[in-house]
């Protein structure tokens, strides 16, 4: 690979490279809640990874048992002090969530434990999950005096079960988010990085300017009229039709070979 990555060292991330797949998994012992370092962390490698030619997709997991148990109240107060440290918190969380959406490359996620809150909203914010069969997810804020996470969970879930999650702190399992079709797959846990692994390793095969344009298109078609959306498709085809991807894509097929791709 040309670039040196991952270009820094992690205090709440593990990352590391398998081939094109950046493997991200969060790592903020004992239960990996979304603390201030992991937010801009997580932030930055997806920043980085956006202008990586060499990566073209993503595994984000979590280190241990858990994915991610939801906010970090315990450090909430060595970061809301004063006038301007809520807001400003408010909005590095959100970006957070918005970098794994716009991330130029596809993300995979592996759900291996539980996923909650701010947890949740990381799942949903990634283009296509696994779960381990043990996972819980849910939004556990009703039962300490907070919201967070609804807005993200109506991506995956219907009207009446979203509000019951809500409402109650409700907890869904892998074996019931695959019957929801939230997931693709739900696993044993040992197997989950590795279920994941094999889709992300299967999205970076694809051309990467293919795959790139492809979610660029998804993510600003989601909420247009289906006349909007389509149109805007239409174009995007016509846009990927003229790359050298396509082509080799196109001379690969008809000579039933692999094709090679160089991103342009």
């Amino acid at each position: 690979m040309s670039e040196n990555f991952p270009p820094d060292n992690y205090q709440h991330l593990t990352v590391r490279v398998d081939g094109h797949v950046a493997i991200i998994l969060l790592n903020n012992p004992p239960v990996n809640a979304l603390s201030r370092g992991m937010t801009l962390e997580l932030t930055r490698v997806l920043d980085v990874i956006s202008e990586t030619d060499s990566i073209r997709a993503v595994l984000l997991s979590g280190e241990g048992k858990v994915f991610c148990a939801g906010a970090d109240l315990k450090g909430r107060g060595d970061v809301i002090k004063g006038p301007g440290d809520l807001p400003q918190h408010s909005r590095y969380t959100r970006e957070c969530f918005h970098s794994i959406r716009e991330c130029a490359k596809p993300v995979v996620g592996a759900i291996n434990g539980a996923a909650l809150g701010a947890g949740l909203a990381i799942m949903a914010s990634c283009d296509v999950l696994v779960a381990a069969t043990s996972a819980r997810v849910g939004l556990p804020e009703i039962d300490v005096g907070l919201l967070g996470g609804g807005r993200h969970g109506m991506r995956l879930f219907s009207h009446s079960r979203l509000r019951r999650m809500m409402l109650t702190g409700m907890r869904i399992d892998g074996d019931e988010l695959y019957r929801l079709g939230v997931v693709e797959a739900s696993v044993p846990v040992e197997l989950v990085l590795e279920t994941g692994l094999e889709i992300a390793r299967e999205i970076a095969s694809k051309s990467p300017l293919g795959t790139r344009l492809a979610k660029q298109t998804l993510n600003a078609i989601e909420e247009m009229s289906l006349r909007d959306g389509y149109r805007y498709e239409q174009d995007m085809t016509a846009a990927i039709a003229r790359t050298e991807d396509a082509q080799e894509a196109q001379h690969a097929f008809r000579e039933k070979r692999a094709a090679v791709f160089k991103g342009r």
